[in-house]
């Protein structure tokens, strides 16, 4: 009796650890669930459930300039709230994570190396985005769980945000100025060409 006992403690210690474990080895970050297509989203993929459901938002400029470098973050407010995620990516453009960050060497896409304690009832994660070289726009897109940090995956919340950026200037803006400013200078010259023969004739 004693013998099954200590079997069936044995085994509940392991399957405890095997739950932890599960929730653990995402706690480093993971890519692909930022809600860009055709990528799973934190939501669909059920991993962080059973929580109050936090709010994600991008913050930073609406717009860049080609080529520009642009400061942005994800906050992320409500839920549990006591440790915080994200995963973030672009249709466009180039990101640059910031402090305690990673970036996924495929897809190109940002996540969390650690994850970041709440303060203030909001956490936040701070990176860059270089715009392309021409015109158009960029899709920014987040998302973002709100967790209660006790080693399993139930009880926590999960939300997803997206950011339309604007990029202005760029190749495509370029000829068109030259051509325009070219009109009046070629003006000029016919004139005064025209000056010059009107000159000789009499």
């Amino acid at each position: 009796m004693r013998s099954s006992l200590s079997s069936l403690r044995a085994a509940g210690v392991m399957a405890a650890c095997l739950v932890s474990g599960s929730a653990l080895a995402y706690s480093t970050g993971q890519s692909g669930y930022s809600g860009k297509p055709p990528a799973q989203s934190c939501m669909s993929s059920t991993c962080h459930s059973g929580g109050t459901t936090p709010t994600v938002t991008l913050e930073g400029p609406a717009s860049l300039e080609a080529g520009a470098t642009g400061n942005y973050k994800l906050v992320i407010t409500g839920g549990p709230g006591v440790r915080g995620g994200f995963n973030v990516g672009v249709d466009n453009g180039t990101l640059q994570p910031g402090s305690g960050q990673k970036k996924d060497a495929s897809s190109g896409e940002l996540t969390h190396s650690q994850p970041k304690a709440f303060s203030n009832g909001r956490v936040e994660f701070d990176f860059t985005l270089v715009a392309p070289s021409s015109g158009g726009t960029i899709n920014l897109y987040g998302a973002g769980n709100s967790t209660n940090y006790n080693q399993d995956e139930f009880g926590d919340g999960a939300a997803q945000s997206l950011k339309a950026i604007t990029v202005t200037g760029g190749e495509d803006d370029g000829g068109g100025c030259a051509a325009a400013g070219g009109a009046p200078l070629l003006g000029a010259v016919l004139m005064v060409l025209g000056a010059r023969l009107g000159r000789r004739r009499k």
